[in-house]
């Protein structure tokens, strides 16, 4: 049913009703309706077979739009976002989704590349994460396993990928969010929020003693001239 609606499908139509009425046209010896239907219709018909002979229809998608809008629209899901997009509609041209990301990867065959089957979004504690499922065909599971790291990056920073063989050749590949190795900082301590002890009375004491010490000299030096002075007179 899907198909019925593709654009190939409605272009395709489109230049099969054109032309249908304008041969209905000539036989009914209208001109001016053959003429341009016929000159019109026959292209875009054309055209519409030619793009559905490179038809490859979108991905099935498993979880419901509305679902994850919210953690779909946050700014770090955005790789991921335009990932879930560009595999949900109609393609034409290639032989697989994701065709120049899978070379790039080392995970394509020209005479049977791997195939995305169905794409899933995940809710990942509050983060945005997918599950895409791939018919593998002629790449074995080996070489997915090898690329395992690659992928995680390849699609958007802070990703890493998990791979779920399946029965019949299949193969998941989930997309999640990278799990954080950095430490927590610690909460300071009771000790680290004491405050410096305030010097004892007797501590603050020795410093004035020293000076009282310290100057007794310089008084007694001063005093004597004028013990002198006072002895001289008569």
């Amino acid at each position: 049913m899907q198909a019925l609606f593709s654009p190939a499908s409605l272009v395709t139509v489109a230049g099969a009703l054109l032309s249908t009425i304008g041969w209905i046209g000539y036989a009914t010896g209208n001109p001016n309706l053959s003429l341009p239907t016929i000159f019109y219709g026959i292209p875009i018909l054309l055209a519409g077979l030619a793009l559905k002979s490179s038809e490859l229809p979108p991905a099935e998608r498993l979880s419901p739009p509305e679902r994850h809008r919210v953690l779909r629209e946050q700014e770090e899901s955005a790789a991921l976002a335009k990932l879930l997009a560009d595999v949900t509609r109609w393609r034409y041209g290639q032989k697989a989704h994701l065709e120049s990301s899978l070379e790039v990867l080392k995970l394509w065959d020209d005479d049977q590349p791997p195939q995305l089957l169905s794409i899933e979004e995940l809710d990942c504690d509050g983060r945005y994460g997918l599950r895409l499922s791939f018919l593998t065909a002629a790449v074995p599971l080996e070489r997915w396993q090898t690329q395992r790291q690659r992928l995680g990056r390849f699609f958007g920073p802070g990703l890493r990928a998990e791979l779920q063989p399946q029965a019949a050749g299949r193969l998941r590949v989930e997309l999640l969010p990278a799990v954080s190795t950095e430490p927590s900082a610690e909460p300071p301590t009771k000790s680290s929020l004491e405050l410096p002890a305030e010097p004892s009375p007797a501590t603050s004491a020795e410093p004035l003693a020293e000076i009282e010490a310290s100057n007794q000299p310089m008084a007694e030096a001063q005093t004597e001239p004028f013990a002198a002075a006072s002895g001289a007179e008569p």
